[in-house]
């Protein structure tokens, strides 16, 4: 089976994929495999799994005490790429963060996912802890993704974290990185941002999945400048439908993105979550419609806590 890097940059009809979340620790899994049952109708080319870091939480355990208590809610994303794979025959795309991770901890992660077959990753810096000001990680991690891309590409090469040479890893991974067609929310500017982008790439990424975004025409000039910069591997726009009305404001918070006039507009007449989905399925739809046609070679879904609005996209659009 071809890698999705070989896949995005030979000539295609444009590809459907999507991303999921991995359930809480504790929860059954049940309703994941639902998710992707439902999806996998519309025939994904890929399938990503996404990965949280470690979460702190502090609680009391007496005379004014608090104790630190570190707890990974979401586990398992190796194991459920393996069971995309076998139980769904779908290339699994799972991810690598830098989060607070060690060199040696990406190395196992690495290693299990070489021995497993599966060798399609996205290598991402990954959030910060939410009740951080800073990004932090590991003291012997990575703070920018573009160390953890060079680390993958060294591994590749049988280079190891401890700086020991093995036999070079066969078959090699591939990966893609992250692009922010509204800049990341640490860049001073989209031009620096782009210049981070290129140093990921250079150190070895094979393609972009780019952040959601709800105006068209900002994914379009970012494509532009990235190749003006230099950047010529395939970039794949990510949409995410909105589906609630607490996202109105969480969203652009959250990921420093803004909603065009049009769209909140008509967002700002609902007064309900099923309002707020009919809207962000129609608007997901018009977005799909204008990518497609300008022949992207992939739109990547977000569809955690979505399926239902993915699915209908989907359907009117492929």
């Amino acid at each position: 089976m071809e890698s999705v890097a070989q896949f995005l940059s030979a000539p295609h009809d444009t590809a459907f994929s999507f991303e999921i979340l991995p359930p809480l620790r504790g929860k059954s899994i049940s309703s994941t495999y639902a998710d992707i049952e439902t999806l996998m109708a519309f025939s994904p080319a890929y399938v990503n799994i996404t990965t949280h870091r470690t979460e702190v939480t502090y609680k009391h355990i007496g005379d004014g005490t608090f104790r630190e208590f570190s707890s990974q809610r979401r586990p398992g994303t190796v194991a459920i790429a393996a069971v995309l794979r076998e139980r769904y025959g779908v290339r699994p795309v799972p991810h690598i963060i830098c989060g607070d991770y060690s060199r040696r901890e990406i190395e196992d992660q690495l290693i299990d996912l070489s021995y497993l077959g599966i060798t399609d990753i996205l290598a991402l810096r990954g959030d910060r802890v939410r009740s951080a000001g800073i990004f932090t990680t590991a003291p012997d991690g990575h703070h920018h993704a573009a160390d953890l891309a060079a680390q993958i590409s060294d591994f590749n090469r049988g280079l190891m974290a401890d700086g020991s040479q093995a036999e070079p890893v066969f078959p090699p991974f591939t990966f893609g990185v992250a692009g922010y067609p509204e800049k990341h929310e640490e860049a001073m500017n989209l031009s620096f941002d782009l210049r981070n982008l290129k140093a990921k790439v250079d150190a070895g990424a094979s393609y972009v999945v780019t952040q959601m975004f709800f105006d068209n025409a900002k994914f379009f000039r970012f494509v532009e400048r990235a190749r003006e910069a230099g950047i010529t591997v395939p970039i794949v726009p990510g949409l995410k439908p909105l589906t609630s009305l607490r996202q109105l404001s969480l969203l652009p918070r959250t990921f420093h993105i803004d909603l065009p006039e049009e769209l909140s507009a008509e967002l700002l007449k609902c007064t309900t979550d099923e309002q707020v989905k009919a809207i962000g399925v129609e608007w997901a739809v018009r977005q799909a419609r204008e990518l497609k046609e300008a022949h992207v070679p992939s739109i990547h879904f977000y569809a955690m806590h979505a399926t239902k609005s993915v699915a209908e996209i989907a359907r009117q659009v492929y």
